[in-house]
């Protein structure tokens, strides 16, 4: 029996990839979503991605969505006490393991791992390489079918003119030679909307883009088309 996983679920493109690869190589079976959202917005942390549009991801793959409420402002202490429940609830319900789309920054692996320590929940990173790797990853990624778009961008990194652009060949080569292509810095996060770990693309529209402490959003509204209802 393969053990049981966890996938951490930002909504974006990486951890999208994540459930992809783990379920091609077969070794753990993912069996839920886990996603942190501000529970005053209704909203993905960070990501900026209303809720629905996440409970449409989990829809398309299949896997039941762990959402953990989290209030406004959030307090570090407060975060690590309701993961501590997810993980308590986890190994309640005989999972072992716990996947993260993380590519390269250590400190941030550490922390994870940290986090893990004793608990009898290993962490696992299908993603994990080093900072060379995310331009052939991020190739790798669109050529296979996967289509996200940018939700957030930080603009003391990059130009707040991409939001709410398609994560493409063409962002790619219009990237600033300095800005990580997978964003793994921060300078932008994603919501993926299609590719080879959903039964069905996410159909989306581009809503207002707006800026608020400190970041710019791209408030993405589900768009149901034809296809969509009737695979759904």
């Amino acid at each position: 029996m393969k053990p049981r996983a966890l996938l951490s679920w930002s909504s974006g493109k990486d951890c999208a990839w994540a459930l992809h690869l783990l379920r091609q190589q077969a070794e753990v079976e993912v069996v839920g979503l886990v996603t942190t959202f501000n529970e005053a917005f209704h909203r993905v942390a960070m990501h900026g991605v209303r809720m629905e549009l996440v409970e449409a991801q989990a829809a398309a793959t299949g896997l039941p969505l762990w959402s953990i409420p989290l209030p406004w402002p959030c307090s570090n202490d407060i975060y690590e006490q309701r993961m501590r429940q997810v993980v308590e609830r986890a190994r309640a319900a005989g999972i072992t393991v716990f996947a993260f789309g993380d590519l390269f920054l250590a400190e941030i692996r550490a922390y994870r791992e940290r986090q893990l320590g004793g608990t009898g929940i290993g962490p696992i990173f299908p993603l994990w390489g080093t900072d060379a790797d995310p331009p052939r990853l991020a190739r790798t990624m669109i050529d296979a079918g996967l289509r996200a778009t940018l939700a957030c961008v930080d603009p003391k990194q990059l130009n707040p003119r991409f939001t709410g652009r398609e994560f493409d060949q063409t962002l790619l080569t219009e990237l600033p030679v300095e800005i990580d292509p997978c964003g793994e810095r921060g300078e932008f996060h994603t919501f993926c909307h299609a590719g080879p770990m959903f039964d069905r693309p996410i159909s989306i529209q581009v809503g207002e883009i707006v800026e608020r402490d400190g970041f710019w959003f791209a408030d993405l509204v589900r768009k149901p088309d034809s296809a969509e209802t009737d695979l759904g």
